[in-house]
């Protein structure tokens, strides 16, 4: 990707605008203005582009580097409340096509403005059932698609309320890209409420954990609250993320007056607090959300303008997340504990109570698992003669808000891992990747890669190869650098990412082949460690014992 807006936001901090809809506001409009429309701003795009220029050339005279698009609700829920749904991809380029042509004028050699493709979170959220997933992203899709055309420069994801909602319109974004053969930044920005949480209980780490595997180029944060509310949560991600910080708050927190919500965060107060951002936590892209005027954006301007960029060294965490919260790979004080319960093939109780619908029963079951110290649910529904994705996408449905623990999708069928993935919020590990029928086209292990790097899912890869599962410690670590390479290489993971399972035989046979299985899986474990040391590993340790009574079996485990 060729960007001139991230190469401009590596040399210096970049002011982008204010509110829209304050602006908007500001105007005489009447209900002929918005074509009998009241409230969809974005219909303005085309009935009155005149007043969506006057308010980019206010924030441009005040200094703005980037404007924002007036797309804000060129989305299926804001739009479909007007029943014009089927106008997405026509407001959102008309939107654009404004920005560009106003951007454009302002342009100076040396100084170059920037036009953010603004894509809000419409008033569905998947994660409570109000819409599919797949309808959600399609949707985004013909709106991102609208921007590329337009001339944006980065698409904009904002005053994200459900990380499950952000994640539709970032692979919606990915997939326009793809289309239009053209790629640009994606930036993703967070809304977190004075609960401190996302609208739906989620956590800043946990939707950092989600979001930066997606591939995005930025990270932030934006509306909701004003700076004072944002700044531990700033500092997480300060602390965290490996890609660029944006902020963009709100001008203090709304109080109700006469007309309406008022905003009481004078411009000198933003432009101080930003300051601050830039310096403190190296937010690298800085700008206003509701409630911020013109005269905001100046003084921010004014405060930021010569300032180096601030530089950080994030110490990320790798590691998973529920809707709510992450778990890091590595435990402070255990080992990461994977419950299996919930899992059909393991778990007699779990299989008896899925097969008759006795879903509150699952997820008692997982709800248990929490208590008895798992930090990540094994979700299996595989059985003979069942629709694995149904039975999928109503447990991943259910357990994605009734569990603080994350999910590892674990199935044979690449279908219901998509089907998990599609339900989970939060980041999944998928269970698993081998090269079992090789890693050509159409083997299982690209499909489920596929998924996988869409998503942003971690991966547990087994140690088997086309000739079976490996025994030997030299044919375990080939086959486990063969897959990490592979999926560091073609796959774009990272290290840390991927959890390698050497895999153990039991040794209670009495078979003389199967005495050292044992050691050669430690052994295995020992090598792998030193060629990798950023690499995760696990194990079902008691597949060493199977046969043996519960005494021994104890023993042999510990």
């Amino acid at each position: 990707m060729n960007s001139s807006f991230l190469d401009e936001l590596g040399r210096r901090v970049l002011v982008a605008d204010g509110a829209m809809g304050t602006m908007l506001q500001s105007f005489p409009l009447s209900l002929d203005d918005f074509a009998g429309l009241e409230g969809c701003n974005e219909i303005l795009n085309v009935t009155r582009p005149d007043v969506v220029r006057g308010v980019h050339r206010g924030y441009l005279d005040a200094g703005a580097d980037a404007i924002e698009t007036n797309t804000f609700g060129t989305n299926f829920a804001n739009l479909a409340e007007y029943d014009i749904e089927d106008r997405i991809f026509e407001l959102a380029e008309a939107g654009t096509r404004l920005a560009r042509e106003t951007a454009d004028e302002y342009a100076e050699p040396g100084r170059p403005r920037f036009v953010l493709g603004a894509v809000g979170p419409g008033t569905k959220l998947p994660t409570l059932g109000h819409v599919t997933f797949e309808k959600l992203r399609d949707a985004y899709e013909q709106n991102v698609r609208g921007l590329l055309v337009g001339g944006a420069d980065a698409v904009l994801v904002e005053t994200c309320q459900d990380v499950l909602q952000t994640k539709a319109a970032v692979l919606a974004a990915k997939r326009a890209m793809s289309a239009e053969g053209r790629r640009i930044p994606i930036i993703a920005q967070v809304t977190v409420e004075t609960t401190g949480t996302m609208l739906l209980g989620t956590e800043i780490g946990a939707a950092l954990t989600a979001l930066e595997p997606l591939g995005i180029d930025l990270i932030g944060m934006n509306c909701a609250t004003g700076p004072a509310e944002m700044s531990e949560h700033l500092r997480t991600l300060s602390q965290r993320a490996r890609i660029p910080l944006s902020v963009m708050p709100n001008a203090g927190l709304p109080q109700l007056g006469a007309d309406g919500a008022e905003y009481p965060l004078r411009p000198e107060e933003l432009a101080e607090a930003l300051r601050d951002f830039v310096t403190r936590y190296g937010a690298r892209l800085v700008g206003g959300c509701c409630g911020t005027t013109g005269e905001h954006i100046r003084q921010v301007h004014e405060a930021v303008r010569d300032l180096p960029a601030g530089t950080r060294e994030p110490d990320p965490q790798p590691g998973v997340s529920s809707l709510y919260q992450p778990v890091p790979f590595a435990q402070d004080a255990s080992v990461l504990m994977i419950g299996e319960r919930t899992n059909a093939n393991g778990s007699k109780a779990f299989r008896e109570a899925m097969l008759e619908g006795r879903i509150d029963d699952c997820v008692e079951i997982a709800k248990a698992q929490t208590r008895d110290g798992a930090h990540l649910l094994d979700l299996c529904v595989d059985y003979v003669g069942r629709d694995g994705a149904a039975d999928m996408a109503e447990l991943a449905t259910r357990l994605a808000t009734a569990s603080t623990l994350p999910i590892m999708l674990d199935s044979t069928d690449p279908e219901v891992i998509r089907a998990g993935l599609e339900r989970l919020g939060g980041r999944c590990a998928v269970n698993s990747v081998n090269y079992e029928d090789g890693a050509g086209p159409g083997s299982r292990f690209q499909q489920v890669m596929e998924l996988a790097q869409e998503y942003g899912a971690a991966v547990v890869a087994l140690c088997i190869d086309e000739e079976g599962q490996a025994r030997t410690a030299d044919w375990k670590v080939r086959v486990a650098t063969r897959l990490i390479e592979d999926l560091v290489t073609n796959w774009g993971m990272r290290v840390c990412d991927i959890v390698v399972d050497t895999l153990t035989f039991p040794i209670s046979t009495g078979q003389e082949e199967v005495r050292k299985d044992a050691i050669e899986t430690i052994e295995a474990i020992r090598r792998l460690k030193e060629l990798y040391p950023e690499v995760q590993t696990t194990l079902g340790v008691s597949n060493v014992s199977f046969g043996l009574n519960a005494a021994a079996r104890q023993v042999l485990n510990s």
